[in-house]
């Protein structure tokens, strides 16, 4: 019997998934929420109108630019929606609202329309709207509010210091033994949230679990998170002299959950391998250890991703494959270039 096979020659790809930048931005969406409710208990609601100022004026940043450059419309892919949330989570809850606006136009006109929309921003666009607010307005971005304090209706005026600051402090005098004495919260508050941070360091519990549904989902992949989070526990495991407890501090403190699970594994800003992967989440572990250690800001995490943003094609460009049946070239003296 003479089966009635054909073969297809078509164009790539030829491999298909059903997944969708919508289904995808929205699974992105839901991991965020357990950090959101956890800076709404810790915070207070002004929390959500703050996120709500942030992501208004994302899609409505979106929406504005694209009908100006006569683009067609993107909001159905919630990426604005995403950007916003981002953008909020690297805030302090005293953060005015007009200048959380500014940032939002910042990151969805600035860093994301002008090269193109969706897919074509070279650098993670809620980062960038954090670090202009930061360069902008220091003494707001700075202004970290006590967990609870709006609970006695002082949140715009109870302030205190992150434990980033305090661990400067540890590494300056070489405390290490002290440490949870002068660093005035344990392991297990840093852990479940109560500390000053920005609204989605709050908690590292709830990143944590917005993670691990990203990886069932298979939304991340546990490469760049899993390599970014060990460069900065080797390096601090041996500026903090063998102390398991001062990288731990490390680990728990400030956006670094925050920028490994949920930034440093954007799409388009970071590599597509597997090989680029690990340098890209090694990069940006070393840069922020390096930042935290030694640099005049306690925080490295969002300068650290937006430079190995940058690099992103320099190391696509080393670790790609060449694809099969690429001719060698070969030089005048019949010596074969690899």
């Amino acid at each position: 019997m003479v089966l009635d096979k054909k073969l297809t020659v078509s164009a790539s790809p030829h491999v298909r998934s059903g997944a969708t930048t919508t289904g995808i931005m929205l699974d992105v969406i839901i991991a965020m929420i357990p950090a959101l409710i956890a800076a709404v208990v810790f915070f207070g609601p002004r929390v959500l109108a703050l996120t709500a100022v942030t992501v208004i004026t994302s899609v409505v940043s979106e929406f504005l630019s694209r009908k100006a450059m006569k683009r067609h419309n993107t909001l159905g892919d919630l990426s604005a929606v995403v950007t916003g949330m981002l953008l909020a989570f690297n805030l302090p809850a005293s953060m005015p609202f007009w200048m959380a606006a500014i940032g939002a136009v910042v990151a969805i006109v600035v860093v994301k329309q002008f090269f193109g929309g969706i897919g074509m921003n070279y650098v993670n666009p809620a980062l960038i709207g954090r670090i202009v607010l930061f360069v902008s307005f220091p003494a707001a971005m700075t202004n970290w509010v006590a967990a609870g304090a709006w609970k006695d209706h002082t949140v715009e005026a109870i302030t205190t210091a992150t434990p980033l600051a305090q661990l400067k402090t540890v590494f300056a005098t070489g405390n290490f033994e002290g440490i949870s004495e002068a660093m005035g919260v344990n392991l297990t508050e840093m852990f479940f949230g109560k500390h000053g941070s920005s609204l989605g360091e709050a908690c590292a519990a709830a990143l944590i679990i917005g993670g691990i549904y990203l990886l069932i989902r298979g939304v991340i992949a546990p490469t760049i998170p899993v390599t970014y989070l060990g460069t900065v526990a080797l390096i601090t495991l041996i500026a903090g002299k063998g102390s398991l407890t001062f990288v731990a501090y490390q680990l728990l403190s400030g956006g670094l959950l925050l920028g490994a699970i949920f930034m440093a594994t954007d799409y388009t800003t970071s590599p597509v391998n597997f090989k680029g992967q690990i340098i890209f989440g090694i990069g940006c572990g070393l840069l922020t250890a390096i930042i935290r250690l030694y640099g005049n800001i306690p925080e490295g995490v969002s300068f650290a991703i937006i430079i190995m943003n940058i690099l992103v094609p320099h190391i696509e460009r080393i670790t790609t494959g060449k694809p099969f049946g690429t001719p060698k070239k070969v030089k005048d003296g019949g010596e074969v270039v690899k």
